[in-house]
This record gives C-alpha cells, sequence and structure tokens, in this order.
C-alpha cells in the first residue's frame, strides 16, 4: 500500500515545468523511504519501479543484500509503483534528499534530471570495454550528444511485441501481422466475445504503443535533429484516424481508463483476443492460468503502411549529486553489471540487454524456454532491438521528448478522436500545439 498520495505525473509538470529550479526550496512532497542508518555506518539506498515479473524483484532484493553483506554495507531497496517513478523523482529533486541510486521505467530520467546527475561516462565505458558497445537504444536512454557524457547507467530496455490467443485467430483463419489485420480480424473476434485491448489511458504501455503505431505509419513527433516538431502531418492524421476505427471497431470502452497493468489481466483472463505487451502477461498467465498461457504467443510488432516499428520502455539508474553514498552506489553498479546475465534470467527474459555482447546469442530462456511449448515460442524476441526504437525516433531522446512522454500527449491525440470528442485533423493540431511550447521551453534552456 502507497501510504503517500498519488500525484500524476501531469501535476507534476504543470507544478514544477520540470526546471525543477527550486532545488533546494521546500519539497512538492516529502521524500519517503530515506535510510535512518547512523552516520558512521556505511549505506546505499535504491529506489525502483515494481517489477511486473516478482521474481525478478525477489532477485534483486537478495543480491543487493547479498553484496551489501560482503562489502559491510546497509543496502535498502524500496520498490514503488511504476506509476509514482516520475513523480517520485521529482519529489526527491525538489527536495535535494532521497536515495542514492533512482531506478527509471520510461521516458523521464536520465535527460529530464540531467543536471541533478552524478556524470556516468566512466562506468559506462568501463562496461563497454567488457560487454561491447551500448546499442542505439542504450544510447538513446542516457547518452548525451552534445557533450558526448552519461547521465545515467543505461540498465536494459523493454520490447513491446504482439501478444495473441493463437487458437482464437487461427478460428478466423487470420494472423496478426499487420495493424490492419489487427483492427479487421480484431472486429470478427469482438463480436465473438474477444475483443483487442490497448489502452488509451494515462500510462506508459500506450505511450509506446501508439508512437510504434505513429512510426509505422510514417509519422514522428520531430524531425531527425531534435529541433522541430513534426506531427501536424497527413501521415500523423492517418494514424489517428485508423486509431479511432480500431477502437470503436475491436475493443471495448473499458481501455480509455485503463493502467499499465490492465491489458495483462484482460489476456490472462481469458477474454482479449490481443494484447501489445512485454511478456510479463505470458509469465503470469502461466501462474495463473495454464490453459490460456499455452494459448498465449507472440508476434512481431505490427507492420503499418511504411515500417514495422516499436517503442520501447528505457530503464536506467541514476545517481544524485546529493546523494551520500555516490563511490558505493558506482561500486554497487560495476557489481551489478557484471553479473547482468544472472539479472536477465531472473526476470525471465523480461529485461533486454543494452550492451551488445552482454548476452550472446542464443540467449538463455528465450532460445530455449522449457516452461513453453513449443520450447522456442519466445525466440523472436532475442533480436527486438531490430525493431525497437526509442521515445524520440527518428531524432534523440531529450528532455522535450521526455516531458511530452509524461504529458500523455500522443495517448490523448488519439483518445480524443476515438471517442469523437474531436476531428483527427483538430486532435493533430492540439497535439502540434502543446508539443510546440514544450519544444520551446527546453530550446530556450538549451
Amino acid at each position: 500500500m502507497n501510504i503517500f498520495p498519488r500525484v500524476s505525473r501531469r501535476r507534476f509538470l504543470k507544478q514544477t515545468g520540470l526546471t525543477l529550479a527550486a532545488a533546494g526550496s521546500a519539497p512538492l512532497i516529502s521524500a519517503p523511504f530515506v535510510s535512518k542508518a547512523l552516520a558512521d555506518t556505511k549505506t546505499l539506498t535504491i529506489v525502483q519501479w515494481s517489477h511486473f515479473v516478482p521474481a525478478y524483484d525477489e532477485w534483486f532484493d537478495e543480491f543487493a543484500k547479498d553484496w551489501g553483506a560482503k562489502n559491510n554495507i546497509s543496502v535498502t531497496v524500496d520498490h514503488i509503483p511504476v506509476a509514482n517513478v516520475a513523480a517520485r523523482a521529482a519529489a526527491e529533486a525538489s527536495a535535494g534528499s532521497g536515495h542514492d541510486l533512482f531506478g527509471w521505467n520510461g521516458a523521464g530520467g536520465a535527460h529530464l534530471y540531467r543536471k541533478f546527475l552524478v556524470d556516468m561516462t566512466s562506468l559506462v565505458e568501463s562496461v563497454e570495454k567488457k560487454y561491447g558497445k551500448a546499442t542505439t537504444i542504450g544510447r538513446q536512454i542516457a547518452f548525451n550528444p552534445d557533450d558526448k557524457t552519461w547521465s545515467a547507467f543505461p540498465d536494459y530496455y523493454i520490447n513491446f511485441p504482439v501478444m495473441y490467443r493463437k487458437s482464437l485467430w487461427d478460428g478466423i483463419g487470420m494472423k496478426p501481422d499487420s495493424w490492419d489485420d489487427i483492427r479487421v480480424g480484431g472486429a470478427k473476434l469482438k463480436a465473438k466475445g474477444n475483443p483487442v485491448g490497448i489502452s488509451l489511458g494515462h500510462s506508459n504501455d500506450p505511450e509506446t504503443t501508439w508512437r510504434g503505431l505513429m512510426w509505422s505509419f510514417g509519422a514522428f513527433e520531430q524531425d531527425e535533429t531534435g529541433k522541430k516538431v513534426t506531427l501536424n502531418s497527413k501521415e500523423t492524421i492517418e494514424a489517428v484516424k485508423f486509431v479511432a476505427a480500431l477502437y470503436k471497431e475491436a475493443m471495448t470502452t473499458d481501455v480509455l481508463s485503463w493502467t499499465d497493468a490492465s491489458n495483462n489481466q484482460y489476456i490472462d483472463s481469458g477474454v482479449s483476443s490481443l494484447i501489445i505487451n512485454p511478456i510479463s502477461a505470458y509469465r503470469t498467465a502461466q501462474q495463473l492460468n495454464k490453459k490460456v498461457a499455452a494459448d498465449i504467443f507472440v508476434a512481431l510488432p505490427p507492420k503499418g503502411p511504411m515500417r514495422r516499428l516499436m517503442d520501447g520502455a528505457p530503464n536506467s539508474y541514476g545517481i544524485w549529486k546529493f546523494s551520500k553514498n555516490q563511490g558505493t552506489a558506482i561500486e554497487f553498479l560495476k557489481y551489478y553489471a557484471d553479473h547482468w546475465v544472472d539479472a536477465f534470467k531472473a526476470s525471465l527474459g523480461y529485461n533486454m540487454p543494452i550492451f551488445s555482447n552482454l548476452v550472446p546469442k542464443p540467449m538463455p530462456i528465450l532460445s530455449h524456454d522449457p516452461t513453453s511449448t513449443p520450447h522456442d515460442k519466445l525466440a523472436l524476441l532475442q533480436n527486438s532491438d531490430e525493431w525497437t526504437a526509442a521515445t524520440g525516433y527518428p531524432g534523440p531522446s531529450w528532455p522535450a521528448t521526455d516531458e511530452i512522454y509524461n504529458s500523455f500527449i500522443i495517448t490523448d491525440m488519439m483518445a480524443k478522436t476515438a471517442t469523437g470528442a474531436i476531428s483527427a485533423e483538430d486532435s493533430v493540431k492540439w497535439a502540434q500545439q502543446q508539443c510546440e511550447a514544450i519544444f520551446e521551453k527546453w530550446l530556450q534552456k538549451s
């Protein structure tokens, strides 16, 4: 149970403008979970999201505790709901106090809080020497192209494949290979009581999924330079019109208020015919509903008129400059990187590697999963870096794109037309204006 009031990302953006200039002023929220250990005791405090594969949190907590015991360091790991991560970061930065090591999930970490974070360049370069260069998506997560530094340690990314009920799609003689397949096949399956489930609510999943759909239609929120908003285009309008049709024909109104857990629950219950989600939904089904799990298969992200591409959720660790245990945090991350394959296994193939040679192929679990039938059911996920990009594509991820992500502008643009509130043209114009205001603010700061 979260004893602190729920503060939305949007509310924090409005209150702080994400300038966080008042880092030394009174905090917007009192910073919780701060270790009360004696000053002469070595400590390390970590906060990160409550993983959707619980076995990973169990492994990480034990791993951190064991490392601390070996080094006479008291390690505290706190887990918070993923929806609270952005607000928690804003509170700690504003207060100038909190955890030593902050774990981000989704956009809004390393770039937005760059001036508050310890430079991680030496750490990342040392890991690259051991395990290969950081991939393109890894560089988008935490790399600063202007001065070639790293604001955070790029931990992993989360891929978003199609997850579908094979028997249901076989029953209509279709495969969900393209977005249009999902619309047409989804309408048929909705009529049979098995709708498609893709959120149009305020959470991480729709911010990744609808960006992927936009990209597949040839629509982008910015250009390659990251200096210009490019949403107001015929391609974006067509993408918005498509989402409206998909919503009306293949989904139900429930998706308008979904959290990140809702689509998992929808397919695990046996109702939904298809979601777009990491494999956590499948792993949960294996525990709760083995019959449904056996029928859940993964497929590549849907192909659009222009390409096949999906947004991925970045995960990184930052060390606050106000931390009194910066060196300890760095040493922990070095040790963690050397045991990252164990972390990958503990996540059951959910956490995807950033460094090119960190988990050589064939990857454990994904190439051969003894809990799945067939055993190679998840094998296509090994190459997900080939069809995954980060928020900001085809340009860089930077504070403006992170703020747009945290403001749910892309999802709201889709939802406004899907629900019939305004036309696709007007919705795109609205989103363009919202994004331009954010760009103008951040370009003035650069």
